[in-house]
């Protein structure tokens, strides 16, 4: 005898669970192979082509494709509110949703007569009114279905909403799309697979109506005679009809549930919008070949420098809430945004934007006052630190979506989306799909899009993480071009020390949602007033306390230093990794502050080591030593070694 084995994930599966999920599952099937066991297979055709079956089934066509555009008009609305609207009573509301689900079918139609039959709570009016009525009749048929059915397309479908990334719909509204376009556009095509199964399941569930219907309706053959209801007349006079059309009944459904191909069945389409797949292997960052034949363009060969706007645009922004700040820009000048996680950079972005209760921007761009108007009419395009490509769109319809949303002719916004394309280096991608090309490669065109927008305020967070060093320092060319000749400010969140500098014509630094320096990138790389900043440039940073014997760090320690200051003044320290010297004995001579650690780490950094150490009597220490000295000194993790700093290689940046 062949032994059956079921695989379970983990430990093997205990007896005392299989044994009654077993029972479980032939508890379900039992019933239905009574269904095929009892079908009388030669009079089969005869019954399901009976008249009144027929009949029936035309009825039932009829009323449950009526219920399902019903659903479809109002349930959509319902569960977008629900997944993306917040509101007093949105749980009593979800609940209203579910009642239909778990009331029984014979209330809800007690419930549709009182509140639609002719002596109900709306009845006289819509007979008085309009002449409608609604209890036994086809259209109080397609009411009851639509109250049992309905549920499930909009349960389904918020179920997807609230899986999308709002980004998406965000981004949408930056490049100038209005919210009904935004949801025409990109937010049906975005859910498209919870929809279709949602309305499948809706469907199939108005087909097998009865409680509501009988209730409510009543069983007039011709008028309100659904399938499910013949089903329950044929049983009294003729149960091998009545097993027939319960086949029938049951097939449809396992149709539709086929359909879905295991989007409720645990199968593999159900799987996250815009996920895709991996990039083939010409999506690799770097040179791309191009289909044609010839090389990809590079992004930073030929003229890149975009042609100056004949539009000005100043910004002034007043910021409130989590982020206070004030910010005065001329036209064409670029802000670099730095400062540690949760300083409040993309908070100022989306503020900038009108998109978060977190803070309150009065904005305003040239003469025009935007603070009132709504994100998609600020003309503020928006880079997010995902890219927020539409799945559905090709990089060439990605690029040219905010053109076609500002009303420029599909020819001419296509134009210019491939133009842009060309200039970042992934023309050659224009008709492929986001999940068709690498991370890199999707960033460069999200930049695309957002300028060729043509806005009047850039925001840009983080826009060139997802590249590679050579393509970053290429399309950094490419955009400092733009930057150069853009009408409008640009503001760029950023990580890298490199991008606000060669970028920016300031550098803004963040912490707590507060200014902490507004300067030139020359002045912000000389004297820091962060230390998150001056570790970003590469540099040791200590905050400390001036006292009667020196300067106490606030980690721990004294350190030596060179300039002067008075009693209680709280500074900066900042040592470079190259005034660091490493010994592997106690030095002598001059140096003032000498401590004793151990190596931690040892990292390369071009022709460089940064070799990080700890101590007990001074906070961590990065050090930058050639290869040939780290050899010399026998340097490896755990080692023992001695560190020295000159007293005049300390820089004080009073806080």
């Amino acid at each position: 005898m062949r032994r059956i084995r079921i695989r379970t994930r983990g430990p093997g599966a205990p007896v005392a669970l299989v044994v009654p999920a077993v029972l479980a599952i032939a508890f379900l099937l039992l019933p239905l192979i009574g269904i095929l066991a009892r079908t009388s297979w030669g009079e089969l055709g005869t019954h399901l082509t009976s008249p009144g079956v027929v009949e029936a089934l035309r009825l039932s066509l009829l009323v449950s494709f009526w219920a399902l555009g019903l659903s479809l008009l109002l349930g959509v609305p319902l569960a977008w509110l629900l997944a993306r609207v917040r509101f007093p009573g949105k749980t009593l509301v979800r609940s209203l949703v579910l009642l239909p689900m778990v009331l029984p079918p014979t209330v809800g139609g007690v419930a549709l007569l009182l509140g639609f039959g002719r002596r109900g709570l709306l009845g006289p009016w819509l007979e008085d009114t309009f002449g409608i009525t609604l209890p036994f009749h086809t259209s109080g048929a397609v009411v009851a279905a639509t109250f049992v059915a309905m549920p499930f397309l909009v349960i389904s479908l918020e179920g997807t909403l609230a899986g999308l990334r709002p980004a998406y719909e965000e981004t949408a509204a930056s490049l100038g799309a209005s919210p009904v376009r935004v949801f025409l556009t990109v937010t049906l095509p975005m859910v498209a697979p919870g929809l279709v199964a949602g309305a499948a399941l809706t469907w199939a569930r108005a087909l097998g109506e009865f409680g509501a219907t009988i209730t409510f309706a009543g069983n007039l053959p011709g008028t309100t005679q659904t399938l499910p209801l013949q089903v329950y007349l044929l049983l009294q006079d003729s149960p091998e009809a009545a097993t027939s059309v319960s086949l029938l009944l049951l097939a449809i459904a396992m149709a539709v549930l086929i359909a879905l191909r295991g989007r409720w069945t645990g199968g593999t389409a159900d799987r996250a919008p815009g996920r895709g797949h991996e990039p083939e292997p010409d999506d690799a960052e770097g040179p791309t070949a191009d289909p044609a034949g010839g090389a990809a363009p590079d992004a930073g060969a030929g003229p890149v420098r975009a042609p100056a706007s004949a539009e000005r645009w100043r910004l002034h922004a007043d910021v409130t809430g989590f982020n206070r700040l004030t910010l005065d820009a001329d036209p064409g000048t670029t802000i670099a945004v730095v400062g540690p996680n949760g300083a409040g950079k993309t908070t100022l972005l989306r503020a900038l934007l009108g998109l978060t209760p977190r803070a309150h921007a009065e904005l305003r761009l040239g003469d025009l006052d935007v603070t009132s108007l709504p994100p998609h009419r600020r003309g503020v395009a928006w880079v997010p630190q995902n890219g927020a490509l539409f799945p559905h769109l090709s990089a060439l319809a990605n690029t040219a979506y905010g053109l076609r949303a500002h009303g420029v002719r599909r020819a001419e916004a296509r134009r210019s989306a491939q133009e842009w394309l060309d200039r970042l280096g992934v023309g050659h991608l224009a008709h492929r799909r986001p999940h068709q090309v690498s991370g890199g490669q999707a960033q460069r065109v999200a930049l695309a899009r957002a300028l060729a927008a043509r806005p009047r305020l850039l925001l840009l967070d983080e826009p060139l993480a997802a590249l590679d060093q050579t393509t970053r320092a290429r399309v950094r060319h490419t955009l400092r071009g733009h930057l150069d000749g853009f009408g409008g400010v640009c503001l760029i969140v950023t990580h890298d020390p490199v991008e606000a500098v060669s970028l920016a014509d300031r550098v803004l630094v963040l912490d707590g949602g507060r200014t902490l320096q507004d300067a030139p990138p020359t002045e912000v790389t000389r004297h820091p007033r962060s230390p998150w900043v001056a570790r970003m440039l590469g540099r040791n940073a200590w905050t400390g306390t001036f006292g009667p014997d020196g300067l106490r760090l606030a980690d721990g320690g004294r350190l030596a230093v060179a300039e002067p200051s008075s009693d209680g003044e709280r500074v900066l320290a900042i040592i470079a990794p190259e005034a660091v010297s490493v010994h592997r004995e106690r030095p002598g001579g001059s140096p003032r502050n000498v401590w004793r650690g151990t190596v931690r780490e040892i990292t390369a950094l071009g022709s460089r080591l940064r070799v990080l150490i700890t101590s007990d009597e001074a906070p961590d220490l990065i050090a930058e030593i050639t290869p040939d000295a780290a050899a010399e000194l026998g340097l490896a993790e755990g080692v023992s070694v001695w560190t020295s700093v000159k007293a005049t290689e300390v820089t004080l940046v009073p806080l």
